[in-house]
C-alpha cells in the first residue's frame, strides 16, 4: 500500500512536518538520575530520527523539583540546555523535528522522587489511588510560581533547539487532578464548576503562550476520558479542548485514562486504534490539527485514522521503541520487515515501574542502539545456529547485522519455537506476526535457514563454523499425580495449540503466567466470541442485558490450583493485571497454597489456605473438586541434550547454549541475552 496521507506534510503553527508520525513521549530512563542528557538517551533518539519520523517527542521533562519521577529528563535550569542543544541539532541533521513535553506530575509523585527536599503538591490533599500517599494542598502562591517555572522551562526548550513544547494534561497528572471533581475539592476559584476546575490549566497554556510568543507550536497531551469513576469524560474533555484552543494551543495529542485507570489501554488486548474514537470527537470539535495515540503499531491502520478524518497525525510510542525504522519501513512498502510491538509491556512498563531503563521484548537493541553501530566487525565468524525461537532468530539476525555469516537450523517446519503458543490467549495474538518477521528478517540480513534440519555430527562438521549457539528451547515439566486417568492430564502447551480440547470443567495445576492465561483461553472458548457479540448486538438478537450477560459470563467451571500464596506470579509489574481481571469478570475460582490430597473417579481433594490479611488471619479449609480435564502449567525445563551432545562431540569447539535451552526465562531475556551475545561472540 502506498501512505500518501501518511507521508503528507502537516503544519503546526509555523512548524512544518514531512509527514504525520509523531513518536509520542514516553518516560525512557536514560538520562542521569539529575535529568542531563546522555550519550545512550541521544543514541536512541537519533535513531528513530534518521529513520522518517516527522516529529519526536522526547518523554516528560522536569522544570519543577515537586513533580517528577525517577530518572527524567529535565529543563529545570539553564545547565541542563547546552546538552540538549546537542541533542536537538542531532535530530536536526538526521531530518526530524524534535519536541519536549513538560511534566509536573502532582500526586502521582512519591516523595522518595522529590528532589531538593520538596514534597509532593496537588490541587487537593487527597490521597492518590497511584502512589498511595496524600499530597500537600497547593496554594495560590504555589501555582504563581510553577507557572513561572514552566514558562521559564519553555524558554529554556525554545534555548535548547526543542521546536515544539508539549502541555501534559494526560494520564492523571498535574493538570488533569485539577480538571477532575475527584481530585480537585478545592473551595476557591480553582474548584468546584467546570469553568473553576479549568481556571489553573488554562492559566498555564496562557502563560507559556505568552512567554512563547503566538508563533511558537505549543501543544497539549490530553486525556479525552479519565476512564476513572465519576472522572472526566469525553463529552468533559471536548469542552475543555476548546477551551485549550482559544487560551493558545496549536494542537492536541489526543490519549485516554489515568494510571489508576482499570481499563486497559496499552496492553496487547486493546484492539489496535480502539482510542481513536476520542480523537475523533476532538478533531470534530477544534480547528487545529489533532494526533490520534494508543495502540497504533500498523502502518495500515495509522493510514486509515487519517483518510477517515479520526486525526490528522497518529502519535506512535512502543511501536518505535520496538522498531526504530517503522516509518523508514513503511515508507518502502516494507511492512513484512516491521517488528511490531506485541502489546506486553514487559520491558517498557514494567521496568519503569521498578525504576528500570526500558528494555523491549522484541528488540533487544532499543537503549543500546550504539553499541550496535559501532560494533561491526572486522573480523567475520561462520556461526551455526541450532534452533529457530526467538533466542535463535533474534541472535542470528544481530550476528548477521555486525558482519558474521550465519546459518540457522530449525527441526520443525517453521520459525518462532513456542511463539504459537504464547500467541493463543485472549490479548497475545500480537505474537503471532513475529514468526513471519523473524522469517523476512532473517532473509534480509542474509542468514541461510534451514527448516526440518536435524542435528547430526557429521552435517555439523560440513559447515566448518567457528561457533555453534544451541537455542533449543524447553519442554514442559511433567505431572505426576497418583490416581488420574492419563487421558484426562494435558499441557497447558497441548490446549493453547490446539492439540487436545479441554473438558466443561477444568483443574489448572499452576497459577503463574501460563496457567492464568491458559484459564483465560479456556473460559473465552466457553464464551460468546467478538464476532457474536457484534452480530448478536447488531441484528438485536437479544436484549443487551442478554448479550452482556452471555459476554460475561463462561460455559466451563475452571479453577487454578497454586502451591504459592497468589496466582498471578509470574508476571511482570503493571502486566498482568489485565488477565487476573478477566478471570474474576469469568468466575473463575482459585486455591492458594493449595496441596493435591488425593484423585479418585473424576474427583480431586485439596487443601487451601486462606489469608485475610486486614485481621491477619489464615484459615485452612479442605475441598472436593470435579474435573474433566486436568491442565498441567508447572513450568518448563531446559532442553540440554543437544548442547550436551555437541560438546561431547566437539571438545574443542566454541559451543554455546541461549535462552530457554540455557536457563529458563521469558521471551524478553531470551531476546536480550541473544542481542548481548551477539556482542560478545
Amino acid at each position: 500500500m502506498k501512505y500518501e496521507k501518511l507521508f503528507s506534510p502537516i503544519t503546526i503553527n509555523s512548524l512544518t512536518l514531512k509527514n504525520r508520525i509523531v513518536q509520542s513521549p514516553s518516560h525512557m530512563i536514560y538520562t542521569t538520575y539529575e535529568g542531563y542528557v546522555t550519550d545512550r538517551f541521544k543514541s536512541y533518539y537519533w535513531k528513530r530520527a534518521e529513520n522518517e519520523i516527522g516529529l519526536i517527542m522526547t518523554g516528560g521533562c522536569r522544570f519543577d523539583d515537586s513533580g517528577c519521577v525517577y530518572g527524567m529528563m529535565s529543563l529545570s535550569d539553564d545547565s541542563f540546555i547546552p546538552g540538549y542543544r546537542e541533542f536537538t541539532d542531532g535530530c536536526h541533521q538526521r531530518g526530524a523535528k524534535v519536541g519536549v513535553q513538560l511534566f509536573h506530575a502532582g500526586a502521582y509523585t512519591k516523595k522518595e522522587n522529590c528532589l531538593n527536599g520538596a514534597y509532593p503538591m496537588a490541587p487537593s490533599a487527597v490521597r492518590s489511588g497511584f502512589t498511595r500517599e496524600i499530597p500537600r494542598e497547593m496554594t495560590l502562591q504555589d501555582m504563581e510560581q510553577l507557572i513561572e517555572k514552566w514558562a521559564a522551562a519553555a524558554l529554556r526548550a525554545r534555548e535548547a533547539g526543542f521546536d515544539l513544547v508539549e502541555i501534559l494534561c494526560s494520564a492523571g497528572y498535574l493538570l488533569c487532578q485539577f480538571l477532575s471533581p475527584l481530585t480537585n475539592q478545592r473551595n476557591d476559584q480553582y474548584g468546584g464548576s467546570f469553568e473553576n476546575r479549568c481556571r489553573f490549566p488554562l492559566e498555564v497554556i496562557a502563560a507559556l503562550r505568552k512567554a512563547l510568543g503566538p508563533d511558537y507550536p505549543l501543544t497539549l497531551r490530553l486525556a479525552a476520558n479519565d476512564l476513572v469513576p465519576g472522572g472526566n469524560n469525553l463529552e468533559d474533555a471536548v469542552r475543555f479542548a476548546k477551551l485549550a484552543e482559544h487560551a493558545g494551543i496549536d494542537a492536541i495529542h489526543v490519549t485516554a485514562g489515568w494510571h489508576e485507570s482499570k481499563v486497559p489501554q496499552i496492553t496487547g488486548d486493546v484492539p489496535r486504534g480502539s482510542f481513536a474514537y476520542l480523537s475523533q470527537a476532538i478533531k470534530d470539535a477544534v480547528s487545529i490539527p489533532v494526533i490520534a495515540a494508543n495502540r497504533i503499531n500498523d502502518p495500515v491502520i495509522a493510514e486509515k485514522l487519517i483518510a477517515l478524518e479520526s486525526c490528522d497525525m497518529v502519535g506512535l510510542c512502543r511501536a518505535l521503541v520496538a522498531d526504530p525504522r517503522w516509518a523508514s519501513k513503511a515508507k518502502a512498502g516494507e511492512e513484512s520487515l516491521i517488528r511490531r510491538c506485541v502489546g506486553c509491556n514487559q520491558g517498557c512498563l514494567a521496568n519503569i515501574f521498578q525504576n528500570k531503563p526500558v528494555q523491549c521484548l522484541v528488540n533487544g537493541t532499543a537503549g543500546r542502539e550504539s553499541a550496535f553501530t559501532a560494533s561491526r566487525r572486522s573480523v567475520k565468524k561462520k556461526l551455526l545456529v541450532i534452533g529457530g525461537g526467538p533466542a535463535g532468530c533474534t541472535f542470528a539476525i544481530a550476528a548477521a547485522q555486525l558482519g558474521h555469516q550465519v546459518a540457522l537450523w530449525e527441526k520443525t517446519d517453521s520459525l518462532g519455537g513456542q511463539l504459537t503458543a504464547a500467541a493463543a490467549p485472549p490479548g497475545k495474538h500480537e505474537f503471532s506476526f513475529l514468526p513471519a518477521y523473524y522469517a523476512a528478517a532473517l532473509k534480509q540480513a542474509g542468514v541461510e535457514v534451514l527448516l526440518g534440519q536435524s542435528v547430526e555430527k557429521e552435517a555439523i562438521s560440513s559447515t566448518n563454523a567457528d561457533s555453534i549457539i544451541v537455542a533449543c528451547g524447553s519442554h514442559p515439566k511433567a505431572l505426576n499425580l497418583e490416581g488420574l486417568d492419563p487421558q484426562a492430564l494435558v499441557s497447558a502447551q497441548d490446549i493453547l495449540l490446539g492439540r487436545r480440547m479441554a473438558g466443561r470443567r477444568v483443574l489448572i495445576v499452576g497459577g503463574g503466567s501460563v496457567g492464568c492465561e491458559t484459564a483465560q483461553f479456556l473460559a473465552r472458548e466457553g464464551s460468546i466470541s467478538p464476532d457474536q457479540f457484534y452480530y448478536y448486538s447488531a441484528q438485536k438478537v437479544e436484549s443487551p442485558e442478554k448479550i452482556a450477560s452471555m459476554a460475561n459470563s463462561t460455559r466451563r467451571d475452571i479453577a487454578i490450583i497454586e502451591a504459592l500464596p497468589r496466582i498471578g506470579g509470574g508476571y511482570a509489574p503493571g502486566t498482568g493485571w489485565p488477565v487476573l481481571a478477566d478471570l474474576k469478570r469469568l468466575g473463575v475460582r482459585s486455591y492458594t497454597e493449595a496441596k493435591i490430597l488425593s484423585i479418585r473417579d473424576n474427583r480431586l481433594r485439596l487443601e487451601y489456605t486462606v489469608r485475610d490479611r486486614r485481621l491477619d488471619q489464615t484459615e485452612t479449609y479442605l475441598a472436593d473438586l470435579e474435573f474433566d480435564t486436568i491442565v498441567s502449567a508447572i513450568g518448563s525445563n531446559p532442553c540440554t541434550q543437544v548442547f550436551q551432545q555437541l560438546q561431547q562431540a566437539f571438545p574443542t569447539k566454541d559451543i554455546r547454549s541461549l535462552g530457554d535451552c540455557q536457563q529458563i526465562g521469558t521471551v524478553l531475556s531470551a531476546v536480550q541475552s541473544a542481542c548481548d551475545l551477539a556482542l560478545k561472540v
